[in-house]
């Protein structure tokens, strides 16, 4: 008897340990399907989320796919700008230039439009003055002319008057001796002019 109720005891407690070693593989398969459960759960979440991550990466980076393009093109668009900068200089140096080149040129404009000027008045005081020479040579010249002819018509007088003391002309009214003022004129020639005082008109 005892040793039945050994045996029912040990029959028993194998039992109970290989009910527990079996429940125990059923914990363990039901753990292993979680964990396999997990671990494909996880994988499509990563794959979900690589492939999103990589499709907003694209969107992210797609306004700068043309970013490398874009600078270079800014980067000629920078030295056309400096070039356009730097003839623009030069021309501000070169109308600073000019400017300085038109006072020099105002000033000697000035200076030669005030020696216009001073030679303008100079002319115009010489043409008055050449004017009164003018009329004071008219004037000299009708004087000139004037006591030439009053020359010629004394020296005739006095030629016929020595032709008629000569000949004996007794048509002459009077004889005239040498000491005669007529005859002293005749001989010492023509009696000089008068000087004529002239004043500018």
């Amino acid at each position: 008897m005892r040793r039945m109720q050994t045996l029912r005891q040990r029959v028993s407690v194998t039992w109970s340990r290989g009910h527990g070693v079996l429940r125990r593989w059923d914990q363990v398969d039901t753990l292993t399907f979680q964990s396999q459960s997990l671990r494909d759960r996880a994988r499509r979440f990563e794959e979900a989320l690589r492939k999103n991550t990589e499709e907003q990466l694209e969107i992210a980076l797609a306004p700068y796919q043309h970013l490398e393009a874009d600078m270079k093109s800014l980067k000629q668009v920078l030295e056309m700008k400096n070039q356009q900068i730097h003839q623009q200089e030069k021309k501000i140096i070169e109308l600073e230039k000019l400017a300085e080149k038109n006072i020099i040129l105002e000033e000697k404009i000035q200076v030669l439009q005030q020696q216009n000027e001073d030679l303008k008045a100079r002319i115009d005081r010489n043409t008055v003055v050449t004017r009164q020479l003018s009329e004071e040579n008219a004037n000299l010249q009708e004087y000139v002319e004037k006591e030439t002819q009053e020359k010629k018509r004394l020296s005739r007088t006095n030629e016929e008057l020595l032709w008629k003391l000569q000949t004996g002309d007794p048509t002459s009214p009077i004889k005239l001796s040498p000491t005669s003022p007529v005859y002293r004129g005749s001989s010492s020639g023509p009696s000089s002019p008068a000087r004529v005082s002239m004043t500018p008109r």
